[in-house]
């Protein structure tokens, strides 16, 4: 399948992401991760911790550099 979330990720990392700067919104892991906490029926507290691709750097964890 061409374009598929696991064919873009080969690996391969270009020079000029590299010299970017680290993202601010995720440290520069390129995924951002959210706490939440819910009560379910029981009155019980469920955590979860859902994790998802920075869209800041499309999960790379570089931006680019403001000079």
């Amino acid at each position: 399948m061409a374009g598929s979330p696991t064919e873009d990720k080969t690996g391969v990392f270009n020079l000029r992401d590299l010299s970017g700067e680290r993202c601010p919104d995720c440290g520069g892991t390129g995924q951002l991760r959210i706490d939440s906490e819910n009560i379910n029926e029981h009155f019980e507290v469920e955590k979860q911790t859902v994790i998802t691709e920075c869209p800041r750097c499309a999960g790379t964890g570089f931006v680019a550099s403001a000079g």
